[in-house]
């Protein structure tokens, strides 16, 4: 386990469902908007369009769009772990900076650069979208140090609780073995089946 982690935590703005939106209510309906906190730290998850089963067969394109985005906007990648048609990942981004969104563009657009376009309506073809990502992806604020660890475990049981693998570690694509060097984790060490509740199809 890490030391001491340091938290942003948001003031004067309600997070309704502790999930990284703020709702509000505009004329009587609910509007969902992202939250953004500088030097937060944030657990995403990101979907191929249909859960096309890209990214492994293409985890180069995916660990080159990654060093080109942390190139041009830095931040620190605390966890992550790849599977074919999703990713889960914890980011720590850097104090005075909220900008998570434009990150996730740069890595999306160069991923599907050389994809042909998959069904791709004219809204999608205005915003330069190839049809490879679901538009949407989920973001969570980090709470505190035990909202951390839920995360970081659930990041790297994944490949685990998909069948993927028997133990977290023999799964190539996570950071599950940097995590153990670090000591956050005994090697071997039993992960619990965390549940994280996300509203994705």
């Amino acid at each position: 386990m890490m030391g001491t982690l340091r938290f942003a935590h948001p003031t004067g703005r309600r997070d309704a469902n502790g999930d990284g939106w703020i709702l509000y209510m505009n004329g009587g309906t609910m509007d969902y908007r992202r939250f953004y906190q500088s030097g937060a730290r944030y657990f995403f998850t990101v979907v191929t369009e249909n859960r096309s089963p890209l990214l492994i067969d293409h985890i180069d394109r995916l660990r080159a769009s990654f060093r080109l985005c942390l190139a041009r906007h830095p931040f620190e990648i605390e966890a992550m772990v790849v599977l074919p048609d999703h990713l889960h990942t914890l980011w720590r981004l850097p104090d005075g900076d909220v900008d998570f969104s434009t990150r996730w563009m740069v890595i999306k657009r160069h991923f599907s650069t050389g994809f042909d376009s998959i069904n791709v309506n004219p809204s999608k073809a205005r915003k330069r979208e190839k049809g490879i990502w679901q538009r949407r992806f989920w973001e969570h604020l980090i709470r505190d140090e035990g909202d951390w660890r839920r995360h970081v475990d659930y990041i790297h049981y994944n490949p685990v609780k998909h069948g993927l693998a028997d133990r977290p570690e023999e799964w190539a694509y996570s950071s599950m073995k940097q995590a153990i060097r670090k000591g956050w984790y005994a090697p071997g060490e039993e992960l619990p089946d965390t549940h994280i509740p996300m509203d994705f199809s």
